[in-house]
């Protein structure tokens, strides 16, 4: 059975940080590129930073750009996303993904809220 377990989610005051995780299990860990995406309430989900399988080539969208770090360790099958200088609009739930081909996998979620 293919899972993604997010962790790491919380309060936090503006300009603070928090590190999310990710357990994922059933599937192929290394082979798959993995990726954080976000969803604020009534808006649309949305990308936030992903790395690649093969040579952890990052990305990140224009919005977290010097403020989030992505990473992943093959070994324990877990990608991680350290979020520094958060501000009150990266409040949403994140999530994070699996993708390889036509295979994308995702876990439930974990909130981020983050205060004024």
């Amino acid at each position: 059975e293919v899972q993604l377990v997010e962790s790491g989610g919380g309060l936090v005051q503006a300009g603070g940080s928090l590190r999310l995780s990710c357990a994922a299990s059933g599937f192929t860990f290394d082979d798959y590129a993995i990726a954080w995406f976000r969803q604020a309430p009534g808006k649309e989900r949305e990308g936030v930073s992903c790395i690649a399988s093969s040579d952890s080539t990052t990305y990140y969208e224009d919005f977290v750009k010097g403020r989030f770090t992505i990473s992943r360790d093959n070994a324990k099958n877990t990608m991680y996303l350290l979020m520094n200088s958060l501000k009150p609009e990266d409040t949403a739930v994140y999530f994070c993904n699996g993708r390889r081909k036509h295979q994308s996998y995702w876990g439930q979620g974990t909130q981020v809220t983050v205060s004024s």
